[in-house]
């Protein structure tokens, strides 16, 4: 258990560094965490660290009494029995649509066909979002680099997370719409929320008061 009392889901990756600065702010101590790359349960801190589509899934099964994840996975999860509580404003990213450079092979697949194929790691967010434009868009969900689908001709457009558009811009793509916006989010277990009520309102006071 940590020293909030509660046990964390912590995501690897891009947010890891900011979620472990967080909890260093609350008390929690998080060298163990740093120093040991590949362990992933630190229980006398109270610390399990996960991929961050993982959290929701901890987190809603009560392994986890809270957790942090991107508003990208709470989109594309958005099933699942959590409470989000609080936007922690860090680890900012933008969803997009993107195709390659010039004339825009996904506008003319639409026109030509009447549907675009679109690849992405998030097939739910994407399906929504042409679903609530209007947009018949065949969805072809890919693992790995998804900025590889359209240059090989698997699809005309990506759907996609980017910070800077750095990656995009280095593979000829750009950014033809912006889908939402992404930041770190706190969440919680609901039945935790209630047992555990004071604990996790003293984490969202002092989260508050930064």
């Amino acid at each position: 258990m940590s020293a909030l009392g509660l046990t964390i889901a912590v995501p690897r990756g891009a947010l890891m560094t900011g979620t472990l600065e967080l909890l260093d702010g609350l008390g929690v101590d998080t060298s163990e965490v740093r120093a040991n790359d590949r362990r992933l349960l630190f229980e006398d801190v109270g610390i399990v660290t996960m991929r961050p589509s993982d959290v929701p899934t901890y987190v809603e099964a009560g392994a986890a009494d809270i957790g942090i994840c991107g508003k990208d996975v709470l989109m594309e999860q958005a099933g699942r029995d959590v409470y989000e509580l609080l936007d922690l404003g860090y680890g900012a990213c933008t969803m997009v649509l993107a195709s390659k450079a010039g004339e825009d092979p996904a506008a003319e697949a639409l026109r030509r066909l009447g549907v675009m194929r679109v690849a992405t790691k998030y097939p739910r967010t994407a399906a929504r979002y042409f679903e609530d434009t209007g947009r018949q868009a065949e969805i072809v969900e890919v693992k790995g680099s998804v900025e590889l689908a359209p240059l090989t001709g698997l699809v005309e457009a990506i759907v996609d997370l980017t910070a800077t558009g750095t990656t995009l811009r280095e593979n000829g793509l750009v950014v033809r719409e912006e889908i939402a916006r992404s930041t770190a989010r706190l969440i919680a277990n609901p039945v935790s929320h209630k047992l555990r009520a004071k604990e996790i309102d003293a984490v969202l006071e002092a989260l508050r008061a930064r």
